[in-house]
């Protein structure tokens, strides 16, 4: 029986090589409120949202709106011993870069507006199927599946309400009239991200190209000659470097996967013991200058009797970074063949070490928000210190660590299984 090449397009659409485990599936019919998920290691392959184009659509032009409102008035204010002082969000990247802190300044407008403010256009215009040039689609597309991960807007958020904790000692905070915009806008970006499903959106962007053969379910795509895209989720020919779906560039498996990951965490490693030593901030209190590092931070709220904010950061800060650290070097042990034949457990660490890795930012957030709000003359001051810097450049390589390293290399010594065959369907 011939196939024709439409017969071949929607046939491609049923199947779906899992990014974590490599193993190829075929889609069920999803019903609205429903997701499928790999049945070997049950990462979400497909979700079917309700509404596709309106739900998205509806949470980003709120959350752009909100945006725009949480940068046009006070933030917070303070007021200490009759000297008041407040800030906007568009004033904590200016005081940094008087300071002589301009990467730290950078880093604050990236991750916390630019990122997240730029995927949401890409929503609307993504899913809205806006007119445009074919290559500007393919590359916001791009665009959106490299940075979506990248927004700490509710990350910064949790940095503010630390930072109330630490400031109430000093003096009286009032909230301003952007603050919650900005709380509604951390929510409603959440929800757009969460509303888009990548292989929809590129559906959008171009339909899924036919298949060169039929896969066979249940085994590993990289023992049928195909590979993934990372992108746009195409299945290709493992030979083929280029996927013509969105000229993104890939291979089998991440090249020099381990060797990357590595280097990267020794650095990170380099960069941690001095990022704990030094001062992260100065404060200067009627003329006496106090330098403290994370751990002296800590330890102040402890004693000021701040039991779970000295947690958090405590967590946030020591504990994660050091578990991040020690759990990416026992992944790439167990990547390397050297480990125990464990792998629902090695994968549940890797996406662990995914997860709470950008939380780490928690304590840079903190001192931006304090080193902009606390300028009170000769009263006191709190600058950033090196440390700051160091510790936001460890967060971020063991963040580039957790990327380069691929989790489908802890699967690939496991005999494939003639377990079922479809994607799991779940609400």
């Amino acid at each position: 029986m011939n196939i024709t090449r439409c017969e071949q397009r929607q046939d491609a659409d049923t199947w779906v090589l899992c990014p974590q485990c490599d193993r190829v599936s075929r889609l069920p019919s999803l019903n609205a409120g429903m997701r499928a998920v790999c049945p070997r290691c049950h990462e979400t392959l497909s979700t079917r949202w309700p509404q596709p184009a309106k739900r998205p659509t509806a949470y980003a032009l709120s959350a752009l709106f909100m945006l725009v409102l949480a940068n046009l008035f006070p933030f917070i204010s303070m007021e200490v011993a009759g000297i008041r002082s407040a800030i906007t969000l568009t004033r904590i990247p200016g005081v940094m870069v008087s300071d002589d802190f301009q990467p730290l300044a950078a880093i604050f407008m990236v991750l916390v507006q630019v990122i997240p403010a730029t995927c949401l256009l890409i929503i609307i215009l993504m899913v809205n199927r806006v007119a445009m040039p074919h290559g500007l689609r393919v590359l916001l597309g791009r665009v959106f599946c490299h940075l979506r991960n990248w927004g700490m807007a509710e990350i910064f958020m949790a940095g503010v309400l630390v930072s109330f904790v630490k400031l109430m000692a000093y003096g009286h905070l009032d909230l301003g009239i952007s603050f919650w915009p900005w709380c509604l806008f951390c929510l409603l970006q959440l929800r757009a991200f969460q509303s888009v499903d990548k292989r929809q959106m590129w559906h959008f962007i171009t339909p899924q190209l036919p298949t060169f053969k039929t896969p066979v379910a249940g085994k590993g795509g990289m023992a049928q000659g195909l590979r993934l895209c990372s992108c746009c989720t195409a299945i290709l020919p493992a030979e083929k470097p280029q996927c013509p779906r969105c000229f993104t560039r890939g291979y089998v498996r991440k090249r020099q996967s381990l060797q990357w990951t590595l280097a990267l965490l020794l650095t990170s490693v380099m960069l941690y013991i001095p990022a704990n030593i030094m001062p992260i901030m100065i404060t200067d209190a009627l003329g006496s200058k106090m330098p403290s590092n994370i751990m002296a931070g800590v330890v102040l709220l402890w004693s000021d009797g701040s039991y779970p904010v000295a947690l958090i950061i405590f967590i946030a800060s020591i504990m994660v970074p050091s578990l991040k650290i020690l759990a990416i070097g026992w992944l790439c042990w167990n990547a390397s063949g050297r480990g125990r034949r464990d792998n629902e457990k090695m994968h549940l660490v890797y996406e662990v070490v995914e997860f709470v890795g950008r939380w780490s930012m928690i304590d840079v957030f903190v001192i931006a928000i304090l080193s902009s709000l606390v300028r009170m003359g000769g009263l006191m001051n709190i600058y950033p210190a090196s440390g700051a810097l160091l510790f936001a450049a460890v967060v971020i390589l063991t963040m580039f660590a957790a990327l380069t390293f691929d989790p489908r290399l802890l699967w690939d010594r496991e005999t494939d299984h003639s377990v079922e065959d479809t994607a799991v369907e779940t609400q």
